[in-house]
């Protein structure tokens, strides 16, 4: 990539005089003056960096080739090494695909051997694993220097940028390096807002509230990692490296904390920024888990992903997401949407009497009427089919790390302890955590107290029995009330005397699996529960103002906990 000359406009000796007397817009002629070349476009160089990333290079990749900046000024330096799944091969046929359309494309694979020496597995950081990656990113910043490049883009395989405007946006905060804050299932991100004076994190007051966009703005950080970028035009930069490391450095030996001190000791501010949501980035695991389980991981962040990019996903990923026995998705279904008064009168639906919500006064909705059948025709189904358990999904919800399995474990447990049960939350809005306690015998389960949301659930046979039984299609309210009536949690004694016996055996997933993809109030939020026309009304329509049920809660509307590994809380 060439260095670009600056350009030079023939010189005019004019009068000081005739300099004030031109026109805008004028030649000295009078003519009409041409219009300005226009700046060719920063020079950029993206660097990959691949290994063991089958699963995520087609997201990736494909999220990149759909970024708003000219291929045209763009080098991409790639690099794969250690692999023992199809990474190189992918690669190789991505850059034949797309590479003529790029500047130029720096390419390399290292297919032997599979594994270093003093590697565990394929997800332990070894020694020798840090220091091949840290030679590797020091490897792409000479490149880019000595292509004189104006900026490097350094991106994870585990990144997905869902906002095509991420490279424009980044540049034009002119800072040296600066991040775009990526999202993930959990309070893990790319960045720290803290860090000790041995190089290990600290929590700050500072992280969540920026994690969660409480806060928002570009923020001077101690590090970034994952997606950011260097302004390599910027004089102070030209010191920055990730091999070796500095001479003083006595830190951990890992490539994003030598980096973090490289900036430190250079005077370097770095930036996160989260005005917009710029994309998402996949949990890591732990050492000792297997391709399969990131794999996992990463299936659930690209159906979160989804909300925000058009994926072209292939068969492969069909049904990547085991469930115990059926998985069903009740609400935001046509049927759903298609409801009118007269429909609902000839099903025989009617409102619980003296029922409002709660938050506006209103009563039900043609949505909350919809979502109710959904789940119903569900209860009816699995007792249809004799189905001994089920899990329920609503349409709108992300899965939390490592979902299968830790719903496989609990429901592994449930049955070692012999414990009854006939419905379990695996997502909602918990009301009063505090009145709820631990289930004896059963890791991560609770006694469910009153709830709001069915985001998700398992239900068994003789769970949905029982709320067949109850008969409450004619004395109808939404869903998420109709469930804590049924375990005799509501706090409405008026709305529990219609419904008996009440004895339905509740409990919780706690922390949950299950979180909605979207709040009230967030950027694509929509709800066809909260906003439709009245149920017996096809005239009346309602407008969200402001129910608390579909607000994040005061806590930040996760309900983890916290782990207190260092990069579990990035």
């Amino acid at each position: 990539m060439g260095a670009a000359g600056p350009l030079r406009a023939p010189g005019l000796l004019l009068p000081p005089l005739l300099l004030l007397l031109l026109l805008p817009g004028s030649t000295p002629t009078g003519r009409p003056a041409p219009p300005a070349a226009r700046a060719p476009p920063p020079r950029l160089v993206l660097a990959l960096l691949a290994r063991n990333a089958q699963h995520s290079l087609p997201h990736c990749l494909g999220a990149l080739e759909r970024m708003d900046f000219p291929a045209a000024s763009t080098a991409l330096w790639c690099v794969t090494d250690h692999n023992s799944d199809n990474t190189t091969a992918m690669l190789q046929e991505w850059l034949a695909a797309v590479g003529q359309d790029y500047h130029s494309v720096q390419w390399r694979a290292e297919e032997e051997p599979s594994s270093y020496p003093d590697e565990l597995g394929p997800k332990h950081w070894s020694d020798l694993r840090y220091e091949n990656l840290m030679r590797l990113k020091q490897e792409a910043l000479t490149f880019a220097r000595e292509q004189r490049a104006d900026y490097i883009l350094f991106v994870d395989t585990d990144s997905i940028l869902t906002n095509n405007q991420t490279l424009k946006f980044l540049m034009a905060q002119n800072k040296s390096v600066v991040a775009p804050m990526l999202d993930s299932q959990t309070y893990y991100s790319n960045f720290w807002c803290g860090i000790t004076p041995q190089g290990y994190y600290r929590r700050t007051a500072d992280y969540f509230p920026t994690k969660n966009r409480q806060r928002v703005g570009c923020f001077a950080v101690p590090m970034v990692y994952a997606t950011f970028l260097i302004d390599l035009r910027k004089e102070e930069t030209s010191q920055l490296a990730f091999y070796p490391p500095h001479p003083n450095y006595t830190w951990s030996f890992d490539d994003i904390i030598v980096f973090a001190y490289s900036c430190q000791a250079a005077g370097v501010e770095v930036h996160v920024c989260n005005q917009q949501r710029f994309g998402y980035i996949n949990v890591p695991v732990k050492a000792h888990q297997t391709l399969e389980d990131e794999h996992i991981n990463f299936v659930h962040l690209t159906l979160e992903a989804m909300g925000e990019l058009e994926f072209q996903v292939g068969e492969e990923f069909a049904g990547d997401v085991p469930l115990p026995q059926t998985g069903a998705c009740p609400c935001g279904t046509p049927a759903a949407l298609t409801l009118n008064s007269s429909t609902i009168k000839v099903l025989g639906i009617d409102l619980l009497p003296g029922y409002y919500d709660p938050f506006s006064g209103r009563t039900l909705t043609k949505g909350e009427v919809g979502c109710f059948l959904s789940h119903y025709s569900i209860w009816k189904e699995i007792v249809a089919r004799g189905l001994e358990r089920a899990v329920v999904f609503e349409d709108d919800v992300r899965f939390e790390v490592s979902f299968p399995a830790r719903l496989r474990r609990l429901m592994e447990e449930l049955e070692q302890a012999q414990r009854d049960w006939d419905l379990i939350y695996l997502g909602r809005k918990q009301v009063n955590a505090e009145d709820e306690v631990p289930v004896e015998g059963v890791r991560n389960l609770v006694v469910a107290s009153y709830s709001y949301w069915t985001l998700a659930y398992a239900i068994s046979q003789r769970g949905a029995r029982k709320l067949l039984a109850a008969e409450p299609l004619s004395k109808m309210l939404p869903v998420d009330e109709f469930l804590p009536i049924m375990y005799d949690k509501h706090p409405n004694e008026d709305y529990k005397r219609h419904f008996a016996p009440r004895d339905l055996l509740v409990y919780s997933a706690h922390p949950l699996l299950v979180y909605p993809t979207h709040y009230a109030g967030d950027t694509n939020w929509l709800s066809d529960t909260e906003t439709s026309t009245i149920w017996d009304d096809d005239s009346k329509k309602t407008g969200w103002n402001g129910s608390q049920k579909t607000l994040k809660d005061a806590r930040g509307g996760v309900g983890h906990s916290l782990r207190s590994a260092a990069r579990d809380e990035l």
